[in-house]
């Protein structure tokens, strides 16, 4: 009987397709990355045929940044996460002085300065500030649960945090100036901040999101045609209404690799901010239901990490990356789906952007390392 017992285990073992967290999360990783591979090409081959004489442009691009994240990610998952406390006055300097530095000498496109140009790939100094920022919410949400201590919202941490997201939305970037701003904020009320100031904070966060708005017209005229942009359908409203046909002309199975039409100076971005909208054109509602299925996995098995992690910070840092990451797909999606505003936040693994897919897969190779180090022994 036990060996029958024990046979019937191995077989049950082998059945699985991973056999932790860290492995499933590799697992949904890769195939996400695969599929961001493919569209990339996909979305992108006629326009880099068009300005760069090779439709291979922005594959190859692509290409070198997966594996400059790939390093990331292996960096990442070997160092003990608890050691980025000790070097992040290091890296901290480092980001503030790259904000700074893009609104000095950053080149100008479209209006705005987010890239430092550093010849194999176009820096974005806002991205890893996004990462910065919920690890130093998350050192400082632990030492006061840890402590027992009250959590506040006005402090020297959140300051810096502040002075991140002010840098950001000076070049200008209101979507990335959110995400550094406001995941460290969602991480303090999980952590336990008392309900009275969650209160304010929802309060002051209304009033900020509709200063920012005024402050940029244009922001303003985006939110007006976010729900009817056939109203504006030449103008504000133009690539939302390029976006839905894009999604809709997919229908169940989709056009086919490569096949899709929007992406012949139709839709605006559609290698970038509004690859999905590609995705689903050649890969249909099946397509777009498997990615939605994969973002959903990923988050499940990223909350899982959390619930074992052996400390409060891994905890918390945990749920930072797990919000950056679902969030940013969710905001997305929605975006391109037409029930959210164009705020330029890209689908993880899936759009095409250096920094982002780099600063993405370092993030989840801390995952993994929280989830690793949080396992029980066997």
């Amino acid at each position: 009987m036990p060996t029958n017992q024990t046979d019937e285990n191995s077989i049950g073992e082998k059945k699985r397709f991973w056999n932790n967290d860290m492995e499933a999360i590799i697992g949904i990783m890769v195939v996400l990355l695969i599929l961001g591979t493919i569209n990339v090409f996909s979305s992108s081959f006629i326009l880099a045929e068009a300005e760069f004489d090779s439709p291979y442009f922005f594959l190859k691009r692509h290409l070198i940044n997966i594996f400059i994240g790939l390093i990331a990610f292996i960096i990442c998952f070997r160092f003990d996460y608890h050691r980025w406390r000790k070097i992040m006055p290091f890296i901290l300097v480092f980001t503030l002085l790259s904000l700074i530095l893009v609104l000095l000498i950053g080149p100008q496109v479209n209006g705005a300065r987010r890239w430092l140009p550093l010849g194999f790939m176009q820096f974005q100094p806002a991205e890893p500030a996004k990462l910065v920022a919920i690890m130093i919410a998350a050192a400082y949400a632990a030492l006061q649960v840890k402590a027992k201590r009250t959590i506040n919202i006005f402090t020297p941490q959140i300051g810096i945090i502040a002075i991140m997201f002010l840098l950001t939305e000076q070049e200008p970037d209101m979507g990335t100036a959110s995400i550094i701003l406001g995941i460290p904020l969602i991480m303090l009320v999980i952590a336990g901040l008392h309900k009275e100031k969650v209160l304010k904070l929802i309060g002051a966060v209304a009033v900020g999101v509709i200063l920012l708005i005024l402050r940029q017209p244009y922001r303003l005229e985006r939110l007006k045609v976010t729900y009817d942009p056939w109203s504006d359908a030449q103008n504000v409203g133009y690539q939302t209404v390029q976006s839905l046909s894009a999604i809709g002309s997919g229908e169940l199975t989709g056009m086919g690799l490569g096949v899709g039409v929007s992406k012949y100076d139709y839709l605006p971005e559609a290698h970038t901010d509004f690859a999905f909208a590609i995705f689903c054109q050649e890969n249909g509602f099946l397509g777009a239901i498997f990615v939605f299925l994969l973002f959903a996995a990923l988050t499940v098995y990223a909350a899982r990490i959390a619930a074992r992690a052996k400390d409060e910070y891994g905890q918390i840092l945990a749920v930072g990356i797990m919000i950056l990451v679902a969030g940013q797909a969710i905001a997305n999606l929605l975006m391109v789906g037409g029930v959210f505003p164009v705020v330029g936040i890209p689908l993880p693994f899936i759009s095409y952007g250096g920094t982002s897919l780099i600063v993405t897969m370092a993030s989840i190779g801390i995952l993994v390392n929280i989830g690793k180090l949080g396992e029980k022994p066997t």
